[in-house]
């Protein structure tokens, strides 16, 4: 088919490559704009930008889609059907309806559950058991369109953000290539999103990662998965802020009436409001990401010291 690509992170690349590997014809791959990054503030190319010039595939940066100038220079591509993968742009309605076979957009999530900007930290932060990807047909409201196909994993106890990032970009570039290919076979049957369910995975705020051990340690670990690597949640830890990237359950509970966030022994275990976790990979502010072992050999934080 002739199919479209609209997407920007690395989350999207590799469904890129799956449509290129699957021989359709892509005649265009919209994208952000190049953005300033670094400390030099240089202008950079999203991923998806430099994955397609690699590919030879022209690139398309409009600052907004809604002009009638890009909607009409998309129709003048003639796509199949377009796929979209967290492209960071709402598509009009206008742009919508050029397709014949509409626009399709993999998501990160089991819809109807966490629809929106971060549905894989918020799904982590909330203890979710599981999470997955659908490949929906889209609409003008915010992933509320019907499911042509979903896949579904476990989320384990030592999955972070940046894991299931990885795991769920691979799932979304099989998942879209095969219902491309039933798509190029015939009409595909949708399952409407159920009104019961909803959630929406609003966008990480970066005052939501402070740690705050005063809490179940299930809760505790979930948080600081939640957000690894980016943006790392973080504690106050002898009078610096250092991020904490990954934890795990300590095997014993702290003695009763233990003060939350009060540091048990020399390996980094805090105890929380129930039970307690060891923090085991940390970063400190100008640095690279650490084992605890490692960290603690230049900077002691003694038993008994309390967190922030």
């Amino acid at each position: 088919m002739r199919v479209v690509f609209m997407g920007t992170p690395d989350f999207a690349v590799p469904v890129l490559q799956a449509l290129i590997a699957a021989g359709h014809a892509i005649p265009a791959v919209y994208t952000q704009p190049p953005r300033p990054a670094g400390r030099g503030r240089k202008l950079t190319r999203s991923a998806v930008h430099r994955a397609a010039e690699d590919a030879g595939i022209e690139v398309r940066t409009p600052g907004r889609f809604r002009e009638a100038a890009v909607i009409d220079g998309f129709r003048a591509l003639a796509p199949d059907i377009a796929v979209v993968v967290a492209y960071g742009q709402i598509l009009p309605q206008a742009a919508l309806d050029v397709p014949p076979l509409g626009c399709l957009n993999a998501h990160a999530s089991l819809l109807p559950r966490w629809r929106g900007a971060a549905p894989i930290q918020r799904a982590i932060m909330a203890g979710d058991g599981e999470t997955g990807v659908c490949v929906m047909r889209m609409e003008a409201g915010l992933d509320t369109g019907p499911v042509l196909a979903r896949d579904r994993m476990a989320i384990g106890p030592a999955d972070t953000a940046g894991s299931l990032h990885d795991t769920l970009s691979a799932m979304s570039a099989r998942l879209m290539a095969a219902t491309l290919s039933r798509l190029a076979n015939g009409p595909v049957a949708t399952e409407p999103q159920p009104e019961h369910g909803v959630t929406y995975a609003a966008k990480i705020e970066k005052t939501e990662a402070h740690i705050s051990f005063d809490q179940p340690a299930a809760v505790v670990s979930a948080h600081i998965r939640g957000l690894s690597p980016f943006p790392g949640a973080w504690a106050e830890i002898a009078g610096e802020r250092v991020k904490v990237l990954m934890v795990e359950r300590a095997p014993h509970d702290p003695p009763a009436g233990t003060l939350a966030g009060t540091v048990l022994d020399d390996r980094l275990t805090v105890a929380c409001r129930e039970g307690a976790l060891r923090l085991t990979r940390l970063q400190r502010a100008g640095r690279g990401a650490q084992d605890a072992e490692e960290m603690l050999r230049g900077f002691a934080v003694p038993a008994g010291t309390v967190l922030g």
